[in-house]
């Protein structure tokens, strides 16, 4: 059995835990804007002392924050139907095809992302 295979009945079995995962990304979002509204004098006071270091750690933190409420839901959207038997990796199409403007690329991304885990007929 392959790896995806696994995942794919993990993941029917135990949708709970997709579930979890989407909860815990808008937990993280709504948590760190809470967070920067409540603190916001005391970071930038500490921000003052410091700009270059603690400047650039403000900014490292929110950029991992970002990546963690992306992964969060990149995760907790990963449910698998019961009669899903498409291949388990699939990329969309990209710029290659039907020409080279950055419109086409867009329009052939967001078809990708319309029909992920969907039966292409």
């Amino acid at each position: 059995m392959s790896v995806c295979g696994k995942i794919k009945g993990f993941t029917r079995d135990h949708t709970w835990i997709a579930d979890f995962f989407s909860l815990l990304a808008v937990v993280l979002l709504f948590g760190s804007i809470w967070v920067g509204i409540d603190y916001q004098q005391v970071l930038f006071h500490w921000m003052k002392e410091n700009v270059i270091l603690h400047g650039s750690a403000v900014v490292l933190a929110i950029v991992f924050d970002v990546f963690l409420i992306i992964l969060l839901l990149s995760i907790g959207s990963s449910r698998f139907s019961e009669g899903d038997n498409d291949a388990c990796f699939r990329t969309f199409r990209g710029r290659r095809h039907g020409g080279t403007s950055l419109g086409t690329a867009f329009k052939n991304w967001v078809d990708h992302v319309e029909h992920v885990n969907k039966k292409h007929r």
